[in-house]
């Protein structure tokens, strides 16, 4: 397309298409962020237990690793709106069961069968959801488009958990749940009015069996240098932080004596480091290159969580878990970036999903073993011990490509070789 056509096209903004589908993921990332603050307050305030928290977690993130495996395939071979569609359904239904069994008292086992299931869905959402950017605009305004989605994500787990907190404080987690579960109604709904472009499925690809076609994407990770390195020390990282939200959680209200309203605030705050991240990482990685930015991020990560149990006041866990979060997105988004700037079009939800499950895979263990630890030790111990491992991680990081990875991939640049077509790098 030439410049004048360009100049000439209508906002991002003004596009139809974009809108509904920028809505619709709006809807979605607000149901989740109250069901990030109401589960975990559920099952404290029916059991009492942070390690059953960490429990309800891990189970949950061993079901969201094993859809991993197979997020990507169905991404690659099927219909991207229909998958995010029965996803979102699948989430309905499922959420607005709890609140229901909750009139007749705590049913905490239900929340072990529904939120297992409702990660998996969750799961192939997002995979769907970050592949589908290229089935939805031109490929000039990808980036734009990714901006405006992550900013909306941003905007969203600052306002959800706030919101969570005030609707749980006065009518209860089981409601904030159901709002969860309406959420997930309004997002199907705006996903049925959207076409997206077609996806060209290569037949040969699609004769393979789906460990085999999850295998390829396992491949490109593991022979492509910087996605080697990145996934290894984030699964180490995964395995250190996956239960910091529970013990979060438990620090507020057990240790400092917040309410479910406090635990909103403090989470709704603190979210605006992820606003913060998302608007500082693109001038970063510009100035200061992909390793520099990543290494820097994990490393004041490290500090952060370090110091959250330290903290004896709520203004300063919320200031400390700003930060954390503000790291946390400028590393997760540096790093989707990578994946969507070196990764063939063909194999870009495997490769998604292979990356996801493989570093995730960890979590759920690191859950258990985060929560176990805070009830028994004390959650500034045990916060303590997982910042100094997520310093490890970031010095690891200065012994790998990850350190001499630049501002932008290009085919002489080290470790930032782009795949050839059949989806494999050398060294």
């Amino acid at each position: 397309m030439s410049r004048s056509a360009t100049a000439r096209r209508a906002p991002l903004w003004r596009d139809r298409t974009f809108g509904t589908y920028w809505i619709a993921q709006s809807l979605s990332a607000a149901g989740d962020s109250f069901a990030y603050l109401a589960v975990p307050l559920l099952v404290l305030q029916a059991t009492g237990s942070v390690a059953q928290m960490g429990l309800l977690t891990a189970v949950a993130g061993a079901a969201s690793v094993v859809a991993g495996i197979f997020g990507g395939v169905l991404v690659d071979r099927y219909d991207r709106r229909t998958l995010m569609i029965v996803a979102d359904l699948t989430r309905l239904v499922l959420y607005a069961l709890v609140p229901l069994a909750w009139l007749s008292g705590p049913q905490v086992w239900l929340l072990f069968v529904v939120l297992p299931i409702c990660e998996a869905a969750g799961m192939v959402f997002q995979v769907a959801a970050v592949t589908a950017v290229r089935n939805l605009v031109d490929r000039d305004r990808i980036t734009e488009a990714n901006g405006r989605l992550q900013a909306t994500y941003a905007a969203a787990a600052v306002l959800g958990p706030l919101l969570a907190g005030v609707v749980a404080a006065r009518f209860g987690p089981p409601t904030a749940i159901a709002v969860n579960a309406a959420s997930f109604a309004l997002s199907a709904a705006g996903m049925w009015l959207i076409r997206l472009r077609p996806v060209q499925v290569d037949e040969a690809v699609a004769r393979q069996r789906p460990l085999a076609e999850f295998l390829a994407g396992a491949r490109f990770l593991w022979r492509q240098p910087v996605l080697r390195a990145l996934t290894v020390l984030l699964s180490v990282f995964i395995f250190l932080t996956y239960g910091f939200v529970d013990v979060l959680i438990y620090h507020v209200t057990h240790d400092l004596g917040g309410s479910e309203g406090t635990v909103g605030t403090v989470l709704g705050l603190a979210a605006l480091g992820t606003v913060a991240g998302a608007l500082l990482v693109a001038p970063l990685r510009r100035r200061r290159g992909f390793g520099a930015t990543w290494i820097g991020a994990h490393t004041l990560c490290g500090f952060a969580v370090a110091g959250v149990g330290i903290a004896t006041t709520v203004p300063a866990v919320t200031a400390l878990t700003a930060v954390y979060l503000c790291c946390l997105s400028i590393g997760g988004i540096c790093s989707m970036s990578l994946r969507q700037e070196i990764t063939p079009d063909h194999l870009l939800g495997r490769v998604t999903s292979a990356f996801w499950s493989t570093h995730y895979a960890l979590g759920p263990a690191g859950a258990v073993v985060l929560t176990w630890a805070a009830g028994r030790y004390g959650a500034s111990t045990v916060t303590l011990a997982a910042g100094v491992g997520c310093l490890l991680v970031a010095v690891g990081g200065l012994f790998t490509p990850i350190r001499r990875a630049g501002g932008e991939p290009a085919a002489g640049q080290p470790g930032l070789r782009p795949a050839p077509a059949g989806g494999t790098v050398g060294g």
